[in-house]
This record gives C-alpha cells, sequence and structure tokens, in this order.
C-alpha cells in the first residue's frame, strides 16, 4: 500500500448544550458508515474555520458560530483507493451549533446523531480525535468553549 505525503483537512467539532447536559454531533463517513466529524481538505483563499464551517453543513446540515483557534489536531490515515492512503492531519474548531437544517447537500449520503462526548469516543473509530472529545466533556471546558 503506497502512502504520499502529509495532507491537512480541517474539522468541526460541535456541540450544543441541552438540558444543561453536552453533546457532540457525530456523522457517518460515505462508504463505510464509520462515526466521523465533519472535515474537508484545505483550500486556497479559504480560511480554516471557514472550511471547518462548511464542511459542518454540506455533511452535517448545521450551522453556528465556530471557535476563533482550533481546539487542538490528531493524525489519520485515509483510503484513497484499494492501494493508495494518505497521512492527514486534522485541525478541529470547535463549532457552537445554533441551527440544524432539515434539508442539506449530504443528507441522502450520511447520518448524524447527537450524544454525550463518552459515548461518542466509545463510537468513533480515529483513535486521535479521544482527547479532544473528553477535554471538551470535562466541566471547565464545557461550561465556555472558545467559540468567539
Amino acid at each position: 500500500m503506497s502512502t504520499e505525503k502529509l495532507r491537512t483537512q480541517y474539522a468541526a467539532l460541535p456541540y450544543r448544550f441541552l438540558a444543561n447536559r453536552l453533546e457532540v454531533l457525530l456523522i457517518t463517513s460515505r462508504e463505510t458508515r464509520r462515526w466521523i466529524i465533519p472535515k474537508g481538505w484545505a483550500e486556497k483563499r479559504v480560511k480554516p474555520r471557514d472550511m471547518a464551517a462548511r464542511e459542518a453543513f454540506e455533511e452535517a446540515g448545521i450551522r453556528g458560530k465556530v471557535s476563533k483557534h482550533p481546539a487542538g489536531s490528531y493524525r489519520y490515515h485515509k483510503r484513497l483507493a484499494a492501494d493508495r492512503t494518505v497521512e492527514c492531519e486534522v485541525i478541529v474548531y470547535l463549532l457552537d451549533v445554533r441551527e440544524e437544517l432539515v434539508e442539506w447537500p449530504e443528507r441522502s449520503e450520511r447520518d448524524r446523531c447527537w450524544m454525550p462526548p463518552e459515548q461518542a469516543v466509545a463510537s468513533i473509530s480515529e483513535s486521535g480525535l479521544v482527547p479532544l472529545l473528553l477535554d471538551l466533556g470535562r466541566p471547565t471546558a464545557s461550561a465556555a468553549p472558545d467559540a468567539s
């Protein structure tokens, strides 16, 4: 299996408070139906936080306030073809969800599910995302995530 150079993606980690309980939104990947967060490739002339927000809209049908600074990052290997992968660094921005749409561009290709961070940790396959989910679930982090 061949591997290419490190590539960058920008992601949104959507969250909300429902009845004073923190929840995060996961979506399924299109092909393998694994639980992931919305993310996309870096694009020239698109600010990273704007890219994260755009992917959240296109893949999950949500809009909200994106943090000014990344919450963190992780790496994973993305399979591009049966014999080709690329290592990706994913820069993650928190997204305080303010609107959840009924219709969105990839609605027919993905499922979405709100869950507590602890359940998300058990559901995701990208292990590098675990520390970000656990940090978000801590009382000091969840009290006021930086979604300025």
